[in-house]
């Protein structure tokens, strides 16, 4: 029997959202009724489709969380158009709202002088949750963020990443369709935050729930998330696979320990097939002993496993040692830096 195939359950198309620039007050004296806008949002589009991790990569200011606010109609836009499982969300809101969670970094809004249960059970109250779901959803939720053990404590005792994990628990009461996260693992160690992850893929993933996420961390945005969007200056540069869009930029790169004499056949292949790009660079670890080098290579070819074996080949073929070779990995930092260059620069992602 054939698998349908998942359909979009959010539609972004074209949104664009201008705020007015803050002035000083004898700014606001001397010129009354001048106001300059500032662009959010310029022509955004993406989609999410059902199961989907879709991540929202840039600087701040690019305008991730306006974009999901917009989403979750805190916000109306000033054009385009937002779709929640088909409702419109400026025609329907009210709709939207019972489709979407919205969780954000900078958020504080729980009630410190009440447990972590007793926070949820007025939230779920609020987002409707049937009486008779109350307390296993609470159960749930605090169990998928590691806050099933706090007892009677007062969230005014809370660490800060403790209340970074309530307040997504609180976005998981309702069972969502799209659920909207602003950087969700940011106060939380890395041990949670991986065990975090693998609760999202496992649990969302199985309800067919369509995940939004803006996010700075590279173990989110290379292994969780399905795709990616850049964003810069409220504009979208590129959207893909993470591991495409890096290998779009930079090729497939390698660090290669060789001979120097190895280094300098490698720069007279650049441009010549398999050979994109040769850069000397720091690697990590101490400085290779005996005289060898240290390259990042970048080469062509969908095949990373091929392509490394045949740039190994080239070396050892041409009479050069070659002390080890090995995937390269690209930070995010690294991954927005170069999208946004290409991007001034006029080359299409």
């Amino acid at each position: 029997m054939d698998t349908l195939p998942m359909r979009d359950l959010l539609v972004v198309e074209g949104v664009t959202k201008s705020f007015v620039k803050r002035r000083s007050w004898s700014e606001v004296v001397r010129r009354p009724f001048h106001a300059e806008h500032v662009a959010a949002l310029r022509e955004v589009s993406v989609s999410v489709r059902e199961g989907e991790f879709f991540g929202l990569l840039g600087a701040n200011g690019a305008g991730k969380t306006t974009l999901m606010k917009v989403i979750a109609t805190l916000m109306l836009p000033d054009a385009g158009r937002v779709s929640v499982d088909g409702a419109d969300a400026v025609r329907d809101p009210v709709a939207v709202r019972g489709s979407v969670a919205l969780s954000l970094a900078s958020e504080r809004g729980l009630y410190w002088r009440l447990n972590a249960r007793e926070n949820l059970r007025v939230f779920a109250v609020l987002s409707g949750v049937p009486d008779g779901e109350v307390s296993t959803r609470i159960e749930e939720a605090l169990g998928a963020v590691g806050l099933a053990d706090t007892g009677l404590r007062m969230v005014s005792e809370f660490s800060s990443g403790m209340v970074q994990r309530l307040l997504i628990a609180r976005a998981l009461l309702a069972r969502p369709r799209v659920l909207l996260l602003d950087e969700p693992t940011r106060s939380l160690d890395p041990i949670t935050a991986r065990d975090f992850r693998a609760f999202l893929r496992r649990e969302l993933t199985n309800r067919g729930c369509a995940v939004l996420l803006a996010t700075h961390n590279a173990d989110e945005a290379f292994d969780l998330c399905d795709r990616v969007a850049v964003l810069e200056r409220g504009r979208v540069l590129a959207t893909g696979r993470a591991h495409d869009l890096v290998a779009a930029i930079h090729g497939r790169r390698f660090a290669v320990e060789t001979t120097p004499e190895g280094e300098g056949f490698l720069l007279g292949l650049v441009g010549r097939g398999l050979v994109l790009a040769v850069a000397r660079r720091d690697l990590p670890g101490a400085p290779p002993p005996g005289g060898w080098t240290r390259v990042v290579v970048s080469v062509a070819g969908e095949d990373i496993a091929a392509a490394g074996a045949s740039l190994v080949a080239a070396l050892v073929g041409a009479g050069h040692a070659v002390a080890s070779c090995a995937p390269e990995g690209t930070s995010l930092a690294d991954l927005i830096q170069a999208v946004v260059a290409n991007a001034d620069a006029g080359v299409r992602t």
